[in-house]
């Protein structure tokens, strides 16, 4: 294969994938037009279907005229032969063969018509049902590509989403961080005042058995044991 040829098949080859990309991209737009041409068509059939019926009733009718016109021409025919005029039955039985020659021709264009209405009625009806069947399929794979596009998008979406998480959690940290920081100072604050205090210093003499209470009780209990000495 010479270089060009190559070349040419290369960009054929790319071309046709760019076209069944377009096609795969546009796949349900695709599919939903084509039921809308499909149903488009349909109604056009019925109306052509309207038009065959109207024809073969029109026909019918015709057929049930020239059905009179024949009993009427073979009492007239009788009539003649009963008088002897037999010219006249003659030219009645020439005009009965032309009636009937007729009347075939219409029956068979009335069974002509009667076969297609009924054969093109039956199509129609698997086309409705078909078109029904692909109109529930449009909307199972709108559904299904809806929930693919916000899969997608959550999966998009997740390293970004992770990371403003992880950022939030710094950032509670931070916070917590310095609340705590507040409530120690607070704490350290209240100690200190503790300590200033002369609850502080009364609570240190206490502890130390160095209180007022302690000073009288030993006097007192030196003085009642001097008393009992003497």
């Amino acid at each position: 294969m010479s270089i060009l040829s190559k070349i040419f098949t290369a960009i054929k080859g790319g071309a046709n994938e760019v076209g069944e990309g377009i096609v795969d991209a546009n796949a349900i737009r695709i599919f939903e037009q084509e039921i809308r041409e499909a149903k488009s068509n349909l109604g056009n059939a019925k109306q052509e279907l309207t038009n065959i019926m109207a024809k073969k009733m029109s026909v019918d009718r015709e057929i049930e005229q020239i059905n009179k016109d024949i009993a009427q021409y073979e009492s007239a025919a009788i009539s003649a032969l009963n008088k002897g005029e037999e010219a006249l039955a003659v030219e009645v039985a020439e005009k009965l063969a032309t009636l009937e020659n007729d009347l075939t021709i219409k029956q068979q264009a009335s069974l002509t018509f009667k076969n297609h209405v009924a054969r093109v009625k039956d199509i129609m009806k698997k086309s409705e049902r078909k078109i029904a069947d692909h109109e529930r399929e449009l909307m199972m794979v709108k559904t299904t590509e809806s929930v693919h596009k916000a899969t997608r998008s959550i999966s998009d979406n997740f390293g970004a989403g992770a990371t403003k998480l992880v950022n939030a959690k710094e950032s509670l940290e931070r916070i917590k961080a310095k609340q705590q920081g507040f409530e120690d100072r607070m704490v350290a604050a209240e100690q200190l005042e503790t300590e200033s205090s002369s609850d502080s210093l009364d609570s240190k003499l206490r502890d130390a058995g160095i209180t007022e209470n302690n000073q009288a009780k030993d006097d007192i209990l030196a003085r009642l044991r001097d008393k009992a000495n003497k």
